[in-house]
């Protein structure tokens, strides 16, 4: 069959890779697993989730331009075991969830942060006992 098996990873260009590197590995708990530059020039920092196969690669390339991320074009959703200690974690940090945390009709309840550079978070915590 000609179709895709599997998700490997999502890419988002940066101004600063190692102010976004920190930023997902030490708010959110992601993990380095390699960095390299391309042979176009390109830093790459690939990070993974725990509990995930898939990884998030951030890269600069300063020579294709600034980047400048419009208002709810993208975002990367992570599921958190509970909102409410996420957000305590966040403060202790000097940060706060952008929007929410929301409870849906099903009781899954969300939450959204920035991320640098305009990228937004959101965080899921699922109804205990639910998909």
């Amino acid at each position: 069959m000609n179709q895709v098996t599997k998700l490997l990873h999502t890419r988002y260009r940066v101004n600063d890779l190692e102010r976004t590197v920190a930023f997902y590995r030490d708010v959110l708990g992601l993990r380095e697993i390699k960095r390299h530059r391309s042979p176009r020039g390109s830093e790459l920092v690939f990070l993974q989730t725990p509990g995930s196969e898939e990884l998030i690669e951030i890269t600069c390339f300063p020579g294709s331009g600034p980047v400048q991320v419009q208002p709810d074009l993208t975002h990367l959703a992570f599921e958190v075991a509970s909102l409410e200690a996420f957000g305590q974690h966040l403060a202790a940090q000097g940060l706060k969830y952008s929007d929410g945390p929301t409870t849906s009709s099903s009781g899954t309840t969300f939450a959204f942060i920035d991320a640098p550079e305009g990228y937004e978070i959101e965080l899921i915590q699922k109804v205990k006992g639910g998909g």
